[in-house]
């Protein structure tokens, strides 16, 4: 045996990375059938558009941006918490309301953070703050 550690195989790394690519997709997809997710895809991307229209700073749009992002992987977040939590416990427990009410706030706090943020933008933008 050889104590010399030995190098990565590269096309296993490759066929890994297209793997989690499969993975992400599959994940994206199942997030598509959410009337939620879609919802908060589409308020965000008007927010993000009326950023733009009214002129508002790159770093305010970007900052904007970036809230719909992590508003996303909350909501992708929650619906993996909701799927587990059925498949576990498909009668009802205390335990899986507590457990899906918690994934609904952490859905809830970030669209309020996007409102807040994007009410703040626009308000300082036109000067009526």
């Amino acid at each position: 045996m050889s104590d010399k550690p030995q190098k990565p195989d590269k096309i296993h790394g490759i066929a890994h990375l297209f793997a989690a690519a499969r993975y992400s997709m599959a994940g994206g997809q199942r997030l598509w059938g959410e009337t939620a997710f879609r919802h908060q895809l589409l308020a965000g991307l008007c927010i993000v558009a009326i950023l733009i229209w009214i002129g508002a700073e790159m770093s305010h749009i970007v900052m904007s941006i970036i809230l719909v992002g992590l508003t996303i992987a909350a909501e992708a977040l929650n619906t993996a918490i909701e799927e587990i939590v059925d498949l576990v416990s498909p009668e009802w427990s205390l335990a899986a309301k507590h457990a899906k009410d918690l994934g609904s706030f952490a859905v809830f706090s970030m669209l309020c953070l996007n409102g807040i943020f994007a009410l703040f933008v626009i308000l300082t933008t036109l000067n009526w703050i």
